[in-house]
């Protein structure tokens, strides 16, 4: 492994880090939160000193081969979640460290799970750096060190592939960097839109850019307790509904918008299978809830919203699912496992694997009806390559037994099954919002630090698809005599 090389790469990337943190130490001078903002300035200046000497060793060979691109994919987005956490920290708002790094690591891999109980006392310096997690996150912390820094083009597709979700890996453009600044820009664009629109809503400045970093990176971190219940304006429902479900589509889907493919985006079947599953989600979700609240335009306000934040695996919410019937709630669980699109911001196993399930499901019935045929699995007329029909297996069977030992690990607290098993779910989903003493108007302040240090793994094995940490763990990546 060409560890050299890896070392410089992850200095780069935490002096990116740091820089990073002198937008939310400038939002806390502005609105004269001083304690807050030493602490952001502290760490941001910490981080550059320490890791900016290792920026300047020379380095001979450039090249980044699939280890390397594991390594420092599992590596950065650890260390990331360590340093952004000291601010938190430091300041004395989230006073105890365990509680901190929970609270970044659900940032940084789009969560959106809290410890907080009272999340209007945060400065808005932290309020807009938790967002602000969730938006670059959304996208990949490595897409972002490509875009700003140089890269061997050659080699860079491997940190794509190590750090963007879905079971296959397509390029737009041939260079890697070339791709994550296209990807970047896609991003940007319809963000910025997103603010404006929310401004148009009545929300200020401030709330806008911190709802529309967390509905774009699908976390759903919000400014205020009653997330956007707080609004309660269908305008502002709307809006972010659009967009949540717009950030659950393939950032391919866009690319290909822009450069009039039309018929490359009809042919896409993952999206169109995603739009239905949402459709029929609602459906189901409205019919069960309609004699609750009396009337099929409330019960359907509530689960389009409902539908598209869990799906998304956003997490934001407008009301307290959890007293819903049993049905309704199943619905929330079975949505919260399929997640979004390949290539998107949103977790879950995403719309692309549970079609290649699918098929392959169809296939097998059809070797043993018919022993000698021969049937390729095909999505969007081409043949899908039989490593990934076996990446997709193996996906789920890693994902089902972190489920079960997340459930045997967190059970030691002796809390109910249902808060168990939707808290290891919702995390492990990037979801946010559990059920139970998990719900979606509580927090998880009330498990231990045992816990929390778990279900943070359990977001980072959700977010990076298991394959970078346990590249990253495996004793086998660090001898020397591999490559």
């Amino acid at each position: 492994m060409n560890r050299r090389l890896v070392f410089q790469i992850m200095a780069k990337m935490m002096c990116i880090e740091g820089a990073l943190l002198v937008i939310p130490t400038i939002v806390s001078l502005i609105y004269a939160e001083w304690r807050s903002a030493i602490s952001y300035g502290i760490v941001c200046i910490a981080t550059v000193l320490i890791f900016f000497p290792a920026t300047k060793i020379k380095i001979e060979n450039k090249d980044i081969f699939a280890k390397e691109g594991f390594v420092i994919v599992g590596s950065a987005w650890i260390l990331w979640s360590l340093v952004g956490a000291l601010p938190f920290f430091i300041s004395g708002e989230i006073p105890n460290y365990i509680n901190a790094f929970f609270e970044t690591v659900s940032g940084f891999t789009t969560t959106g799970t809290t410890i907080l109980t009272d999340i209007e006392a945060l400065s808005h310096g932290s309020l807009l750096w938790r967002s602000f997690t969730h938006w670059i996150g959304g996208m990949g912390v490595l897409v972002l060190v490509m875009v700003v820094l140089p890269v061997s083009d050659e080699r860079s597709s491997y940190l794509m592939q190590a750090e963007m979700p879905g079971p296959t890996f397509g390029k737009l453009v041939p260079k890697g960097r070339a791709m994550a600044t296209i990807l970047y820009k896609i991003y940007c664009v319809l963000t910025l839109v997103l603010v404006l629109l929310l401004l148009i809503g009545g929300m200020d400045l401030f709330d806008s850019f911190v709802h529309a970093f967390s509905t774009a990176g699908t976390g759903g971190f919000s400014s205020k307790n009653a997330s956007i219940a707080f609004y309660d304006s269908v305008y502002i429902e709307t809006v972010i509904t659009v967009f949540m479900l717009l950030f659950s589509i393939n950032f391919t889907i866009f690319y290909l918008l822009i450069a009039k493919r039309f018929m490359d985006i009809w042919k896409n079947r993952e999206w169109k299978i995603f739009i239905g599953i949402v459709c029929i989600a609602i459906t189901l979700l409205t019919l069960s809830i309609k004699p609750i609240y009396g009337s099929y335009a409330t019960a359907l306000r509530y689960s389009v919203f409902q539908i598209s934040s869990i799906i998304s695996t956003t997490g934001f919410i407008t009301v307290d699912y959890n007293v819903w019937p049993e049905f309704s709630k199943m619905i929330i669980l079975a949505v919260m496992v399929i997640g979004a699109c390949a290539g998107s911001t949103g977790g879950g196993i995403k719309v692309s694997r549970v079609v290649i399930m699918f098929k392959n499901f169809g296939r097998e019935i059809k070797r043993m009806l018919h022993p000698r045929s021969y049937n390729l699995i095909k999505i969007d007329g081409k043949t899908v390559d039989e490593s990934a029909v076996s990446g997709v297996g193996i996906y789920l069977i890693i994902y089902v037994i972190s489920i079960c030992v997340g459930i045997i690990l967190i059970s030691v607290e002796n809390y109910d099954f249902e808060t168990t098993f939707s808290s290891v779910l919702t995390c492990i989903s990037n979801v946010g919002p559990g059920l139970s003493l998990a719900g979606p108007v509580e927090n998880f302040a009330f498990y231990s630090s045992f816990s929390k240090i778990v279900l943070s793994f359990l977001m980072l094995l959700g977010r990076l698809e298991f394959w970078p940490l346990i590249i990253l763990f495996a004793p086998s990546t660090w001898l020397r005599k591999n490559r």
